[in-house]
């Protein structure tokens, strides 16, 4: 089977010569894309565009990405209209995973969410359609489904604009899409390097006993996006079906000889998460890895989902707590003991996890 054909088959993306951006890029998602689309795929050109110097020079003298011609650094931010339409010039596909994600400093900064979480998202969509981008998709969050906080309301309205950016494009060709997944095993701001870092103090903190959360780890959120690039027809949320995990297990296989302690509920904060809610049910179709939530409004294509896909029944609810997959103890500590920071190397050798 030729590369053509196999593409077709599995409904991959065609990479070669394409010009790609992804907004925040030098996060931990925007990091490991582009690391993993130079090394599998041939892009023309992977544009990082960000607001923060500082990182976008640590990413620069980082060793996966020094001397890689392909890569171009634009510094900008997406609230700057101008500056994003500058740097979508000549763009076939935009990944948009620039967000403010804290949820308290959301509570306490909220017009700043807005205008990063919500007035951006209108001007990627914007700007794509207008500089003709081929295919535009865009990362989201469990906290969306059902919102009790203001970065999961800024979030709900991001995914309710990409979708309705079907209806927008007119006589353009831009197709948009939504990535919705749990919390990134390790990511920046998470909790285990925090569990990490405490373990040696002998208490970790432990919101509630019975919290339970989705988790995912860095490469398979990449992975997940990159295999909805070559699978979206416009106007879809995708959610993978992904394991859940209680809180409370992470912290005693992190600190096995911690005492945990209960610190409460945080405001803004759910005690299980849920990625499909029950009025999304309705308009969901299920798959052996995802579920596929389609739009609400007939604004465009809904292709083959389906006749290829099984109907979720009515009042179905994706939660956490509720999951059939969970991760069991063992595979906790290797995912621990695989990330790519100075407490989870030391935490590997304690444990004696090789790679």
């Amino acid at each position: 089977m030729n590369e053509t054909s196999r593409r077709k088959e599995t409904g991959m993306m065609d990479w070669k010569d394409k010009v790609v951006l992804v907004t925040g890029g030098t996060g931990s998602f925007g990091k490991k894309f582009v690391e993993i689309c130079l090394s599998r795929f041939e892009p023309r050109k992977i544009i990082v565009f960000s607001r923060d110097e500082l990182k976008q020079v640590e990413m620069q003298q980082d060793r996966r990405f020094q001397d890689e011609e392909r890569i171009r650094f634009f510094l900008g931010d997406v609230r700057d209209r101008e500056r994003l339409a500058r740097a979508f010039d000549g763009v076939d596909v935009v990944v948009h995973a620039a967000a403010l994600k804290q949820v308290p400093a959301a509570e306490y900064n909220p017009f700043e969410v807005i205008k990063t979480n919500v007035l951006g998202a209108q001007n990627v969509i914007e700007c794509a359609i207008d500089k003709r981008v081929k295919k535009v998709i865009a990362l989201s969050t469990d906290k969306a489904a059902g919102p009790i906080n203001l970065y999961g309301a800024t979030k709900l309205c991001s995914d309710k604009l990409f979708v309705a950016g079907t209806a927008y494009v007119g006589k353009h060709e831009t197709v948009f899409a939504v990535v919705r997944y749990g919390n990134v095993v390790g990511s920046r701001g998470s909790v285990i390097p925090l569990f990490l870092r405490k373990r040696k103090e002998g208490v970790l903190p432990v919101t509630d006993e019975r919290m339970t959360r989705f988790w995912i780890t860095l490469e398979q959120g990449v992975e997940f996006v990159i295999d909805c690039l070559g699978k979206m027809q416009g106007g879809e949320i995708f959610v993978p079906k992904i394991p859940s995990m209680r809180m409370a297990d992470l912290a005693r296989v992190i600190g096995p000889k911690c005492r945990l302690e209960s610190i409460g509920i945080r405001p803004g904060e759910k005690l299980h998460e849920v990625m499909v809610t029950e009025d999304d049910s309705r308009n969901t179709v299920e798959y052996p890895d995802r579920f596929v939530i389609m739009p609400l409004f007939a604004w465009g294509p809904t292709g083959n989902w389906l006749e290829t896909g099984k109907r979720c029944p009515e009042g179905f609810r994706y939660s956490s707590d509720a999951n059939d997959r969970w991760i069991s103890a063992d595979e906790l500590r290797r995912m621990v003991a695989g990330l790519d920071i100075p407490e989870a190397q030391e935490y590997a050798r304690e444990m004696g996890i090789t790679a």
